[in-house]
């Protein structure tokens, strides 16, 4: 049976579905590191940096303070997949980078400060810190900074190496996070601290002056990527926070997959800004545009002096004025009347109440009159009430009232005295200023992370500031590449992240179920061979009763053996000549044999079992010496020659005979 095209196109897109989400998965575990310097060609000022760089890294090795960074870390027997990781060193110009693979913190400052609008016992930044590994999917050698206390102020910060002036190159703040235990409550973002020329790290709290905020945030549902920058009022000199737009993606699974991420923003002196996750990009955009509230204030506003004319009209409608209600019209008519055509139905009880006493309560024995009433039993449906149409004094149903029509309204027609919805007059904002370079924020001397969480182990790692998003990716493949590798590595089979995500989205069991079973389905029901009434037809056709031939065979042969003996009897009791009784015998007997022989063969063709007819016929002629004798016997073979071949006319066939041989 073929296959309707429309159902094969259905499977074939069902498989072709299945096959591609296995391929995306294999594809997504197979992380590939980039080398970014055979991908990029450095300009010459990265070179120069890089070059710099090198002979700062020279400087280091001869003074005895670059051996923690050219140390190779052996592998560790605990590592469910080894890789050969060492500490990285930034290709190019950097401001500030920080692996913390040294195992200490003595570069950072813990915050002595007390938060000054805190109640009592929660206003020290007593939270603790401290340098480990990942708990899953750890890399041997490679540590991070990890906030280790919930329901606590945590404060640390450290110096850039120099100060980064907010000019003509970009910034680029890299850096991980990973929430290893989820996120109830809590930030991971950094602070990059102003150079106030003031600055205290020991007393970095959540006053202290920052340019840019900048990395994830959750609280309950509310799932943020913070980018905020503190934009000063050229007129007034205030600063005021200015907050990019939310980010394009869906960010909840970043909080929750308990893997680390790697989130970076740049700033470029156009003013525009991007924002990447895990090097994709999940927002862009503008800082003259694209934050809330505006850099630049309105050039003009709403009038604060102005108000609105007290015979100001802004009804766009009116009543008729020139309308008068009808003469008939009856504002008294109630909306809904009895019914005068409802008539009380048959067996409807007047005298039966709907609920009654019930008999067999019984007064409370701590029942007191005085203090809680006279006592009544409480009240049940009345049975008597249950098989009748109704109880109760009967009441004609309310229909509505064909007369009621409600208050009178005058219909409503255009004003002509309308003048549209008043709005103040615009003036100069006296506030108004121009700063068509936002970019040119205050300058960066520290950073700084003050957080609260009400979930702790929270990995920080890989820190770096640059102007050249070149020295960040290639930053970012030898940290965080090699994490992902791992990562990746350590992940179960498609087939086990898929049990994993049904048993978080139950409803997923449906596609799946709707995947798997609608093509198995469809092949069963439009591939499985059946039997029509051809081919049962053609089954009927090719069977032969072969029980009945056999049966029909025997009783033929008895009937011949009768028949012989009969004559054999009749021979001798008529005093027959011995030599014509043998030779009646031996024709009986001969006609006997070929009879049997052509009974055997009738398998072997039409043809044989015409010969051995002629055969018989000849023998029995030379035999008898007589010609009349044949005639029947031929004309029987005759008649076999243009019988057809089917099972009723074989039958036939052997009736004749037989009644012939008799």
């Amino acid at each position: 049976m073929k296959l309707d095209r429309g159902w094969m196109w259905l499977v074939l897109l069902l498989f072709l579905l299945a096959a591609a989400a296995v391929t995306a998965q294999e594809e997504d575990s197979e992380v590939v590191v980039a080398d970014v310097d055979d991908d990029v060609e450095a300009d010459d000022d990265i070179k120069a940096l890089m070059a710099e760089d090198e002979k700062a890294k020279l400087i280091e090795k001869k003074s005895g303070k670059g051996k923690a960074r050219e140390k190779a870390v052996k592998p560790n027997e605990n590592v469910s997949f080894q890789v050969t990781y060492k500490t990285p060193v930034p290709t190019g110009h950097v401001y500030f980078t920080e692996t913390f693979d040294d195992g200490t913190l003595d570069r950072w400052q813990m915050t002595k400060s007390v938060k000054e609008d805190a109640a009592d016992g929660h206003n020290k930044y007593d939270g603790k810190w401290a340098v480990e590994q990942l708990k899953e999917n750890k890399v041997s050698g490679d540590q991070g900074l990890v906030l280790k206390s919930r329901a606590k102020h945590h404060g640390i910060s450290a110096m850039l190496e120099k100060p980064f002036v907010f000019e003509n190159e970009p910034l680029i703040i890299q850096y991980e996070v990973n929430f290893q235990d989820g996120i109830d409550c809590g930030g991971a973002y950094i602070k990059l601290l102003s150079d106030s020329g003031d600055l205290n790290l020991e007393q970095f709290d959540s006053l202290t002056p920052y340019t840019i905020m900048f990395g994830p945030d959750k609280c309950g549902e509310n799932y943020k990527l913070h980018f905020i920058f503190r934009h000063q009022n050229p007129l007034n000199k205030d600063f005021e926070e200015k907050h990019a737009k939310r980010a394009d993606v869906d960010l909840k699974k970043f909080y929750t997959d308990k893997k680390t991420h790697l989130y970076t923003l740049v700033l470029n002196p156009d003013n525009s800004y991007e924002i990447f996750i895990d090097q994709s990009s999940v927002s862009r955009g503008n800082l003259l545009y694209d934050v809330v509230p505006p850099v630049n204030p309105p050039r003009e506003i709403d009038d604060p002096n102005d108000s609105k004319p007290k015979d100001w009209d802004e009804r766009a409608k009116i009543p008729d004025p020139e309308a008068e209600k009808p003469d008939d019209w009856d504002e008294d008519a109630p909306a809904k009347i009895e019914d005068s055509d409802a008539v009380k139905p048959e067996g409807w009880l007047d005298d039966e109440e709907e609920f009654v006493p019930d008999p067999n309560a019984e007064k409370p024995e701590d029942w007191d009159e005085e203090m809680d009433g006279e006592w009544e039993a409480p009240r049940i449906p009345n049975t008597a009430c249950q098989t009748a149409p109704g109880c109760g004094e009967w009441k004609r149903p309310m229909v509505n009232n064909p007369k009621y029509k409600g208050k009178w309204k005058a219909p409503l027609v255009d004003n002509p005295n309308y003048q549209g919805v008043w709005k103040p007059h615009k003036i100069i904002n006296p506030e108004f200023f121009e700063d068509l370079q936002p970019f040119r924020m205050m300058p960066i001397k520290a950073l700084g992370m003050e957080l609260w969480s009400m979930t702790s182990d929270i990995y920080f790692d890989n820190f770096i500031l640059t102007s050249h998003k070149e020295v960040a990716d290639r930053w970012a493949s030898d940290t965080w590449g090699v994490k992902k590798l791992v990562a990746s590595a350590n992940e179960p089979g498609i087939f086990a992240q898929l049990m994993t995500a049904a048993e978080e989205r139950p409803w997923l069991w449906v596609i799946y179920i709707l995947t798997i079973g609608l093509p198995v389905g469809l092949v069963v029901l439009f591939c499985w061979p059946k039997k029509t009434e051809d081919t049962l037809y053609a089954y009927r056709e090719i069977e032969v009763p072969q029980a009945e031939e056999e049966e029909e065979e025997e009783e033929e042969e008895d009937d011949t053996g009768e028949a012989a003996a009969e004559e054999e009897e009749e021979a001798a009791t008529e005093g027959d000549a011995p030599g014509e009784a043998t030779e009646e015998a031996k024709e009986g007997q001969e006609d006997l044999d070929g009879e049997n022989l052509k009974e055997g063969d009738e398998d072997d063709g039409e043809e044989e079992e015409e010969e051995d007819e002629k055969e018989d016929d000849e023998g029995t002629v030379e035999e008898n010496g007589e010609e009349e004798s044949t005639g029947p016997e031929e004309a029987a073979s005759d008649e076999l020659k243009e019988e057809p071949t089917s099972d009723e006319n074989q039958k036939q066939g052997v009736r004749k005979r037989r009644v012939r041989k008799d």
